[in-house]
Order: C-alpha cells, then structure tokens, then sequence
C-alpha cells in the first residue's frame, strides 16, 4: 500500500505540529505539507495533490468553512474536519459534513488541544478511512440500478417501525432519505449516528429545518410519534420498548459495543424484543460491521423483517452495508436515492 499523501490545515502552529506528528508516526501516512489558513491550504492542495486533507473549522483569512466549499469546488479530495465542541463549532462541522467533508475529529478540550494526543487512535483511523473514499464515484446517481431483491409484501400489523443505522459519511446520507419523505410519513424512525456528544443536537436541528418529517434528538422515556425521526444522543445507546399499546424511547450509558456508544447493533436488538411491530431496519454508510449481529437476531427472531442495505455504488464507506450483505439476511440492496421510495412503499401496505 501506498502511503496516504496528507495536508494538514490549522491557523495554530501548535496543533499543525501535533496532527501533523501523530498522522507520522503511522508508516502508512505521510504529511507532505501544512498550512495555516485556508487560502494557504488551497494553494498547497492545487500544487501537492494530497490524497487526504485534515481542516480546522475556525480559522483566519479564510476558515474552514469556505476553504471547504472551494476545496469541493477547484480541487475535489477527501477532507476530514477538527472541531471543538461549542454551539457554534458543532453546527459548522454538521453543516461541513452535508457540504461535501468525509468526517470529522472532536479536539478534546477547545481549538488548541494541549491533549490532542488521547485522540490519536482515531485521528489516525478516519485519515486511513478518508484516504479510501472515490469522491468520483459518489457524484454519480443512476437513474436505474440493479438491486437485490427478495423481500414479498408481508407487512401482517398495524404499526411499523423503521431504525437506520449508519456512520462514516451518514449525515449526509441522512439528509438524502429523509428530505425525500413526505410530512405525512405513516412510521417513526429511530436513528443510530456515530457521532460524539455534542454533535447530534446540532444534527438534529439541521435535518429539522431541512425535512417535511419532524427531526429531533432523542430523550429518555419520550412516547414514539409515526412521522418524527428520533437521533440517539452521542454516547448514549437508544432502545425502543413495548409499554402498553405505546413504544417508548430508553437512553443507558452501558459500556460501548464495537467501540460504540451508541451502537446500531444496541437498537436492532432492541427491536427483536418488539411485539405486533413490523420492522424495517436499514444499513447506510460507514467503516465496521455495527448493526450485522443485529439484523442477525431481528430476522431469526421475526422472518418478517424487512432489512435494507445501501448499494456500494452511493456508500461514502462501503464496510457497514458490506457486512449486513454478508449475512444473507438483506431483502434489499439500493442506491441511497432509491431507499426513501422503499421506505414509502412499505409503509403504505401497513
């Protein structure tokens, strides 16, 4: 393998070290330059060509935000966005994502990280993941597509739940689905996003303004509505329960699964337990195999499952759907801008 090509970008001399030192000392990476703003950066991608390029949000002379929309624009390559966890830090890292960022890193303790080093493990994961992403290919949308089918109508109650799971490049994905449906959507969805706390409010807020569904970060004990998207809270695992003829959301700090809290796997398996409920959970984007033990128990639990996976053709990072197929247990394998129209579909026959 290659090594990945980096630049790192940062208005403080410090943390321009730092990355820069900690993406190094991994053989597979080498940081061929740095820069401290955006115009800076932009320049040095023109001439460098990196394969990855890791961006500060706040900056001077031009911030993250607008090197971002130029990067996407004169210089396609995947960007991995440094965040601080402040109102205004995580909507602008939300808003990144959705403008065209692979993912995204929360500094520790503010814009100058003095302990960036506890986060090293990850900072050098998703450069190594961003490295691997085809920007080329996600621009492209068919208007048809070959897809594995094997689901029959068999939707036998009144009620239907829908859980999506998904990580890397999953918000968005997320607002791809979700602007397509209807504010006469006929089911709830529960959604799992790896993502930090702190992060899925702002997520939340934005899908919200966007969408004719209600969005919203989840809470602990709330009754589930038909029609409302529910985000589990960063570092919060999400369960959906029976409580009398109603459905109702429970948040636990359990120890992470997979590293993950919350965890996909968490809430199908909290589906399995569901009575008189169809279920329809859906894998989109992201690294790992989060959700496949689940979706395992769900479908031996109630045949009737419906399971959908994305395509790889549309997947940001193919290794979440890519492990869902694996267990034979997935009716349907689509292109992102075909799963709101399946959503749709199944919900109808309810």
């Amino acid at each position: 393998m290659e090594q990945v090509r980096v630049i790192v970008i940062d208005d403080s001399a410090f943390m321009r070290k730092m990355v820069a030192d900690i993406l190094e000392s991994d053989s597979r990476i080498k940081v061929i330059a740095t820069a401290r703003n955006g115009a800076d950066g932009i320049d040095k991608i023109k001439k460098l060509s990196p394969d990855v390029v890791t961006l500060d949000v706040h900056m001077p002379v031009m911030d993250g935000m607008d090197a971002l929309q130029q990067i996407m624009q004169v210089h396609p390559v995947p960007v991995v966005m440094l965040s601080s966890v402040t109102k205004e830090g995580t909507m602008k890292t939300i808003q990144a994502i959705s403008n065209g960022a692979v993912d995204f890193i929360k500094k520790p303790s503010g814009s100058i990280s003095l302990d960036i080093r506890e986060i090293e493990e990850e900072i050098i994961s998703k450069v190594i993941t961003a490295s691997m992403v085809d920007l080329e290919n996600r621009k492209s949308e068919k208007l048809t597509s070959d897809r594995l089918q094997k689901a029959s109508v068999r939707n036998k109650f009144e009620k239907t739940v829908i859980a999506i799971g998904t990580s890397t490049g999953g918000p968005r994905a997320l607002q791809k689905v979700l602007t397509h449906l209807p504010a006469t959507f006929a089911a709830p969805i529960l959604i799992v996003q790896h993502m930090p706390a702190g992060f899925t409010k702002s997520l939340a807020d934005r899908l919200d303004l966007m969408c004719a569904i209600r969005v919203k970060e989840a809470e602990h004990g709330e009754i589930i509505e038909k029609g409302v998207a529910y985000i589990a809270p960063g570092d919060h695992h999400m369960t959906a329960k029976n409580v009398g003829t109603s459905l109702v959301i429970y948040l636990t700090k359990e120890p992470p699964v997979k590293g993950h809290r919350p965890a996909v796997d968490i809430l199908f398996n909290s589906m399995a337990l569901l009575k008189q409920i169809n279920k329809i959970p859906i894998i989109l984007t992201g690294m790992g195999n989060d959700g496949t033990e689940g979706i395992i128990n769900l479908k031996e639990t109630d045949p009737g499952t419906l399971v959908i996976a994305e395509s790889e053709e549309t997947s940001i990072v193919y290794g979440m759907p890519k492990a869902a197929i694996k267990t034979s247990y997935v009716d349907y394998v689509l292109p992102l801008y075909e799963v709101a129209d399946i959503m749709m579909e199944w919900t109808k026959k309810t």
